[in-house]
């Protein structure tokens, strides 16, 4: 399993309607997607980040040393996401640690590139 990767997530606003971008890290998904979780390191509420996704699901890129790419996003639940969880945690215990100093499950995005 690879290592947490940085890139670069740019979603539009949910309340000002402009692009943000905001440094992440992400894991290979075993799809070929991008997985990103919304940690704010172990806050007790979720990065600003992840309404932006969750509002404009349609409207997110994700810049790697690959370059951009437009990309879907959707948060995994249930069986997918414990998947994903396992993924993760075993590329980087750090994702671990954020997940035991907070109550809230740490959501994980699955970014998709988006046809066309």
């Amino acid at each position: 399993m690879m290592p947490a990767i940085a890139a670069v997530q740019t979603a539009v606003g949910r309340k000002t309607g402009a692009e943000c971008s905001t440094p992440v890290n992400w894991f290979p998904g075993a799809d070929g997607s991008w997985l990103i979780v919304a940690s704010a390191a172990g806050a007790q509420k979720n990065p600003a980040w992840y309404y932006n996704l969750a509002a404009n699901p349609d409207k997110v890129w994700i810049e790697t040393a690959d370059g951009k790419v437009a990309v879907t996003a959707e948060q995994l639940h249930g069986e997918q996401r414990d998947e994903a969880w396992g993924r993760i945690t075993a590329a980087s215990s750090l994702f671990a640690r954020y997940q035991q100093k907070t109550d809230r499950d740490l959501p994980i995005v699955r970014l998709v590139r988006r046809a066309g």
